[in-house]
């Protein structure tokens, strides 16, 4: 019996290029394989003991004789390699349509229409660094008040402000008029609050960030576990992903080892139905800012914590570890790569080295979901429970 699924994405941390990578520009980009490359190799053990490096593919991990756990590559399915396609598309959503991006910056209609909405002027509008652009704009944009507005490769709508100049609560305001605003063909994916705090030349981005998805187009895994009188407790940003669909309870998170804390403490709630955690540091603090070594140390920063996950565990608890995209820290450009993603399962219910192979989309995952509670399918995807049930 399975009462509980604890659900955990390692936001960017893909595994290998899939095959029409190169229409997203990211021939040759593997965010496992060249992060151990560029560290000489990864301290992985536990990740590896449930089957990581038996994964077929992945590159960069070593592979074990027995593994203990269930283990796949997932290639994403819908047209996108960002946060919101890649959960949205495990909890049933499939995006043909790729969200619009921006890289000559948004068109003056939009923006005339955040000035006079806002009534805050505009600096940058272009696709830049998130924190090359505070070196540049931040001192602008404390001695005039305007705000940087700023996009990526993904389909994204930035905006920074710092915390002395913009109150919290003025920037969170200011992003729920761009939400309302960027639809029909400019819908982007996400409007992303990007507080900062400091002096010149040593601007630093807080916490606070705060992201405004697309509501899904239809009812996900999430809705139909809420609907039928199970927890959907969400860590991180998860609730922001989903617009608060199809959850009971939420917690934000300051860091990966808060978003592990988070999900621990709810572990002891002993609540039936599902835990689903983000960690995002590895795309927004180290897959952006090509920060290899510091991408190698979080992966082996979360495997020694995955320890406590494991011991935390009921034996009608069982865990899956994926991701949502890539974010190869070691390719040029910063922004997501479109990869394979791993994914691993772990509980006593579950059979020991089953090999899942790669599988044709996300969505498998949610589905499996729908079918371990026996509740409504999803719209797509393949269960995978008999494969990996014991």
């Amino acid at each position: 019996m399975i009462d509980r699924v604890i659900w955990i994405v390692l936001d960017s941390v893909g595994m290998g290029e899939m095959p029409d990578s190169e229409k997203f520009g990211d021939v040759g980009c593997n965010t496992i394989g060249n992060v151990s490359k560029a560290l000489g190799g990864l301290c992985i053990p536990n990740m590896e003991q449930l089957g990581l490096g038996n994964i077929e593919g992945i590159k960069g991990v070593n592979k074990v004789e027995n593994p203990i756990g269930c283990y796949a590559r997932f290639a994403e399915m819908s047209n996108g390699k960002d946060t919101t396609t890649g959960h949205w598309e495990m909890a049933g959503v499939y995006s043909e349509v790729a969200f619009p991006t921006y890289p000559q910056g948004f068109p003056k209609e939009v923006i005339d229409e955040f000035i006079k909405s806002t009534g805050r002027g505009v600096l940058g509008n272009k696709p830049a660094s998130g924190t090359a652009i505070l070196d540049e704009l931040g001192e602008e944009h404390m001695k005039t008040g305007k705000v940087i507005v700023y996009t990526s490769a993904d389909s994204v709508f930035q905006i920074a402000a710092h915390e002395e100049i913009v109150p919290l609560e003025e920037l969170y305001k200011m992003c729920e008029i761009a939400r309302k605003m960027l639809k029909g063909e400019h819908a982007v994916a996400r409007v992303i609050a990007r507080p900062f705090v400091g002096t010149p030349g040593n601007f630093t981005r807080t916490p606070n960030r705060r992201d405004f998805s697309l509501t899904p187009p239809h009812d996900t895994i999430l809705d139909i576990l809420k609907d039928n009188g199970l927890n959907v407790m969400a860590v991180g940003k998860i609730e922001d992903i989903f617009t608060g669909k199809g959850i009971t309870e939420a917690v934000h998170t300051k860091d990966n080892m808060d978003g592990v804390d988070k999900t621990l403490e709810y572990m002891k709630e002993n609540k039936k139905g599902l835990i689903f955690t983000n960690l995002v540091d590895f795309d927004m603090k180290w897959g952006h800012r090509n920060d290899a070594e510091s991408y190698g140390k979080g992966l082996e920063a979360f495997d020694k914590r995955l320890l406590e996950i494991i011991k935390a565990m009921k034996d009608s608890d069982i865990l899956f570890i994926t991701a949502d995209h890539g974010c190869d820290p070691t390719v040029p450009g910063t922004d997501h790569t479109r990869e394979y993603v791993p994914f691993l399962a772990y509980g006593k219910a579950l059979k020991e080295n089953a090999n899942l192979g790669t599988r044709k989309g996300f969505f498998d995952m949610g589905q499996t979901i729908a079918e371990i509670f026996n509740v409504q399918k999803i719209k797509n995807g393949e269960s995978m429970l008999k494969l990996i049930a014991k």
